[in-house]
């Protein structure tokens, strides 16, 4: 580990980190005799830099190998009013094990502590590495998510929920309800996300919103459509019913792909209208944060493009 060195990710590490994620990733996921996570070649993983770098410019630490001088490990961090975000973290395969990742990782707690705010991430349960790592630098799990797939038909999916017709295409005026409910239900704030994904240009972020009283909102859900591949989240919601039409709504708008979404475990009668509807699990994900933590009311979908921390 003392080998390592670290500097802060620039512009010109885009296709670097590119292939770096695209191969860390698949590589551990095909280690474990489990298919590919990211296809499309490693162009299609410069999204993940794309939306960090927009999000957050400069936000992001790289490690150098002293032996080749190359790039063998990439992290991105996102800092937020409430609390600071850990983005996705690879290492190269060659340099697993090499203390590449605690490094990065040692380095963004250190930003966190300077800012005097927790550090919130969304990991894996299956990668125990990455789960032992987190916990033995102070991260508690918060939450277990499961991560499902569904198939949605090229017209739609053939299922109703209870006054979904209520549920609305969001916009950028929508932003200050978003933070009021996603402070009031789980005590962060980041409405920069969402002004981001509400007032981009290229088609591949979309939002519904479950209106509530007096102007403020019952419930969000975020959805992500690129080539790669398609992601709901984040979203939040009041309750399971209001959760369901969120999710049936932003499905809908990725008719004729396979979608991954994260729902809680413990809310059991979500993840059972989402069997009913013919979803499958594939993972589990925890969120965990080091520092303080409200409790979570309502029911929380995140996601880890950006990391909903």
């Amino acid at each position: 580990m003392n080998d390592i060195q670290l500097r802060p990710m620039e512009p010109a590490d885009r296709v670097e980190v590119a292939e770096l994620i695209y191969l860390s990733t698949n590589t551990w996921y095909q280690l474990r005799g489990r298919p590919p996570l990211l296809t499309g070649g490693p162009q299609t993983a410069a999204l993940f830099f794309d939306v960090y770098e927009k999000l957050d410019p400069g936000c992001g630490v790289v490690a150098i190998s002293p032996f080749s001088g190359r790039l063998v490990g990439s992290c991105f961090y996102h800092p937020r009013p409430t609390h600071v975000s850990l983005g996705i973290m690879n290492v190269h395969p060659s340099y697993f094990g090499s203390g590449a990742a605690k490094a990065m990782l040692q380095f963004i707690i250190q930003q966190a502590e300077r800012a005097r705010k927790p550090l919130r991430l969304i990991s894996s349960a299956l990668n125990l590495d990455s789960f032992s790592l987190y916990t033995r630098c102070g991260f508690v799990p918060q939450g277990v998510f499961q991560d499902m797939l569904l198939t949605v038909p090229a017209e739609g999916l053939p299922f109703s929920v209870a006054d979904s017709d209520q549920v609305r295409e969001a916009t950028g005026a929508d932003v200050p309800a978003i933070d009021r409910l996603e402070r009031e239900l789980s005590g962060i704030s980041r409405t920069h996300d969402y002004r981001y994904f509400l007032e981009d240009r290229t088609g591949l972020w979309h939002a519904s919103v479950y209106p509530g009283k007096q102007g403020d909102l019952a419930g969000f859900l975020v959805s992500l459509k690129h080539p790669a591949f398609t992601m709901l989240g984040p979203g939040l919601a009041r309750d399971p019913h209001r959760a369901a039409a969120l999710l049936l709504a932003e499905l809908n708008h990725c008719r004729g792909r396979t979608v991954l979404f994260l729902v809680p475990a413990q809310c059991a009668p979500l993840v059972q209208q989402m069997y009913n509807w013919g979803a499958r699990n594939c993972e589990l994900h925890f969120s965990q944060v080091r520092g303080e933590c409200p409790p979570v009311r309502g029911v929380q979908m995140p996601t880890f493009l950006p990391e909903s921390g």
